[in-house]
């Protein structure tokens, strides 16, 4: 018998060369004027960011499809207003987790907002937190499961970091497209929590939480040698 569908929403830079059985829907969101949204049809990434994350999600189970929410397109750079309405149209399509794999530093209700309406509806928020620095959105709203990257952790471990800055660590670098960093830590901790809810359907966030903490590989933060 085999495991129904499990919808994950991908708010990046789009997808190429992902096979279209695997992309469930996309739409472009880009800056308007006056700080508005604008929707439109998501174009090729140009940059090849959400491709490499696109990949680490898609692998973690054959039940997963993806919904691809593009709100960059030249650069890795997008506002608060974008953000909020990628994820309200991926709760609108019904997914389960969401992979945000960047960090925004201006604080903003709409994405405050946007962020508790996910989560009251039972979506998993999955976001990127820097390894050091002050704080970002939307990995600092409550609720949300901040990743980070962790150089210890091979492509199949996580840690547990539990520290002021992430909750998760994960595999640092997306095997043959060039990409690094948190962005990828964070991909690897969703894909890990898509395995859990591709075979635990209705698994509560909590209770998903409370799982990665017991599939990490190392507890707490990386101790560097002087």
């Amino acid at each position: 018998m085999s495991q129904p569908e499990l919808r994950v929403g991908l708010i990046d830079s789009g997808v190429t060369g992902i096979a279209a059985r695997r992309v469930a829907a996309s739409r472009g969101f880009r800056s308007g004027p006056e700080g508005h949204c604008l929707e439109s049809a998501a174009v090729d990434d140009r940059l090849g960011h959400g491709t490499a994350l696109a990949g680490i999600l898609l692998g973690a189970s054959p039940a997963c499809v993806l919904l691809n929410a593009q709100v960059f397109t030249d650069k890795l750079s997008c506002s608060a207003q974008q953000v909020a309405a990628a994820l309200a149209w991926l709760v609108d399509e019904g997914v389960q987790l969401v992979n945000m794999s960047f960090g925004l530093r201006e604080y903003r209700t709409s994405l405050r907002a946007a962020c508790d309406r996910a989560l009251e509806a039972g979506v998993v928020l999955v976001a990127a937190a820097p390894a050091r620095g002050g704080p970002v959105i939307p990995a600092g709203f409550p609720g949300v499961i901040r990743a980070t990257g962790d150089a210890r952790c091979s492509e199949s471990q996580i840690s547990c970091l539990a520290t002021a800055q992430a909750d998760f660590g994960g595999h640092v670098r997306a095997a043959g497209h060039g990409v690094a960093g948190a962005s990828v830590g964070c991909a690897n901790v969703s894909a890990r929590a898509i395995q859990h809810l591709a075979n635990t359907p209705g698994v509560s966030a909590g209770r998903l939480r409370q799982w990665l903490v017991t599939q990490a590989s190392y507890q707490g933060p990386e101790r560097r040698v002087s």
